[in-house]
C-alpha cells in the first residue's frame, strides 16, 4: 500500500504543478487514497521530495535534483555483463540478455525502483518491462543503455 501510495504520488507531482501537502492530499484522495498531513509528511521527506520553482512563479513539489538512480555494488556486474540490447514499443521495454541472464538482469533493473515502471517479466534470455506511458519507456531504454557503457 505504501509502495503503491509513493508510485502515485510521484505520478502525481510529474503530472502537474503541486504546491501544498493539502493539494497533494486533495489528489490522492481522488485517486482513492485517503491519508492524513503527517503521512504525507513522511512520504515526501522518503521519497526526499523538495520545493522548486514553478512556472507560475510559485513553488512546487518535485524530487531532489541529483538523485541519480544507481544499481547496487554487487548487482552492477551482473547486468554489464547479461545485458545485450534494449529497445520500446509503445509502452513496453524489450530487454536482450546473455542465455540465462535475464532474470538476474531484472533484480538489477528493478532495484532501481523507477516509478514510471509497473512492472518486469523475465524469462531466459529476455526481459519486458511495463512502463506507464510511450515516452516513459523511451525513458527507460535510455537510462538502461546509460548503465550499460
Amino acid at each position: 500500500m505504501k509502495n503503491k501510495r509513493q508510485s502515485v504520488i510521484l505520478e502525481i507531482i510529474a503530472s502537474g504543478e503541486i504546491e501544498t501537502q493539502e493539494e497533494l492530499i486533495e489528489r490522492l484522495a481522488e485517486k482513492g487514497f485517503h491519508v492524513t498531513q503527517a503521512t504525507v509528511s513522511r512520504d515526501i521527506k522518503e521519497l526526499k521530495l523538495v520545493k522548486v520553482a514553478a512556472k507560475s512563479r510559485k513553488t512546487k513539489y518535485a524530487p531532489l535534483a541529483g538523485q541519480a538512480l544507481t544499481i547496487p555494488e554487487q548487482l552492477m556486474p551482473v547486468f554489464t555483463h547479461g545485458f545485450v540490447s534494449a529497445d520500446s514499443v509503445n509502452n513496453l521495454v524489450l530487454i536482450k540478455t546473455l542465455p540465462g541472464m535475464a532474470q538476474a538482469v531484472a533484480s538489477a533493473i528493478d532495484s532501481l525502483k523507477l516509478s514510471e515502471t509497473l512492472g518486469t517479466i523475465a524469462g531466459d534470455d529476455a526481459l519486458l518491462i511495463v512502463c506507464r506511458t510511450d515516452a516513459c519507456a523511451e525513458d527507460v531504454v535510455l537510462t538502461l543503455k546509460g548503465f550499460a557503457k
